[in-house]
């Protein structure tokens, strides 16, 4: 698979990780957009969240548990955080690989 994401998971290029385990990756964004902003990825490979099945409801689940988890070790989820999952291309979805961003250490402006 030419997939970035996957390559990262399998340790073919490297990145700034912060968590790993059976089911997730967690590491910090190479572009990031805020002081803090990093990335939750499936280590099973869903390209989006339009392909997500009803079997795929407890990984989710647990992506976002460890979104906040996170975000309260690492000192941001008292002063606020933004999660965002880009779906698809007209979603600004660019790596082809369903991601969560979690950005904070900053004021987020408002979405909508």
């Amino acid at each position: 698979m030419n997939c970035i994401f996957c390559k990262i998971i399998d340790e073919q290029i490297p990145a700034n990780k912060i968590y790993d385990d059976e089911q997730i990756l967690v590491f910090h964004d190479i572009n990031p957009v805020a002081p803090f902003h990093i990335l939750i990825i499936p280590k099973k490979h869903i390209s989006s969240l339009a392909e997500l099945q009803a079997n795929d409801q407890e990984l989710m689940g647990y992506m976002l548990t460890k979104a906040s988890e996170l975000a309260k070790q690492l000192g941001i989820s008292d002063s606020g955080y933004r999660t965002v999952i880009n779906t698809n291309a007209h979603g600004g979805q660019v790596v082809e690989h369903l991601h969560m961003h979690v950005i904070g250490g900053t004021q987020c402006g408002t979405m909508i």
